[in-house]
């Protein structure tokens, strides 16, 4: 209510204030939220530290949303020690519970080597989770994979199709792929196996 005014002054540290009193008797979505805000600096003074601290309590209790953000904090090394594998360990939480973000993050690592094994396979399985659930960047992701033919077959007409859905979703990148791989001499009528 506070934080957006509903039927009150819209106050930033009234926000904070109740959050907060929820997030302390162990609401986890408020414990995320408190995380939130002092990750943003929202109605109290900005401290990545403490963003982590709430992300954890939440995340511990099985909140996907602060176990994806705690991934975040992770890879970036904000608030805590930049860790490939401890950002891994709490995306693959959330992912296991249909975080299509963290989801499209695993991807990324698998396809990287970040914190893991690198695998084109593993990564090409968890885009395709994310891609499911309409994940932009992740329809973008899998159809480099296909055009590439990397941990997937090789198909130019497959990569349109993910490439066309995503920039649907307004990925400008997968904008570009598109009308570059259409554009692209020798690749119309590909075959499947050919790069």
């Amino acid at each position: 209510m506070y934080s957006e005014g509903a039927g009150v002054e819209q106050s930033d540290e009234k926000a904070f204030e109740w959050t907060l009193k929820a997030a302390e008797l162990g609401d986890e979505d408020a414990q995320n939220d408190v995380g939130y805000m002092y990750e943003k600096g929202e109605g109290v003074e900005q401290s990545y530290e403490k963003a982590v601290e709430w992300f954890r309590k939440s995340a511990e209790q099985g909140c996907d949303m602060a176990q994806f953000n705690l991934g975040v904090m992770y890879s970036d090394g904000t608030g805590v020690e930049q860790s490939d594998e401890k950002a891994f360990e709490w995306y693959l939480k959330a992912a296991e519970q249909g975080d299509d973000s963290a989801q499209n993050n695993l991807g990324y690592m698998y396809e990287k080597g970040e914190g893991v094994e690198q695998s084109y396979e593993k990564a090409a399985e968890w885009y395709r989770k994310a891609a499911d659930q309409g994940h932009p960047k992740s329809l973008r992701h899998l159809g480099r994979l296909y055009e590439t033919g990397m941990g997937v077959p090789a198909s130019i007409e497959k990569a349109k199709e993910l490439y066309s859905e995503s920039a649907e979703n307004g990925d400008e990148e997968a904008e570009e792929a598109l009308r570059r791989i259409s554009s692209a001499p020798g690749k119309e009528g590909s075959s499947p196996g050919s790069p």
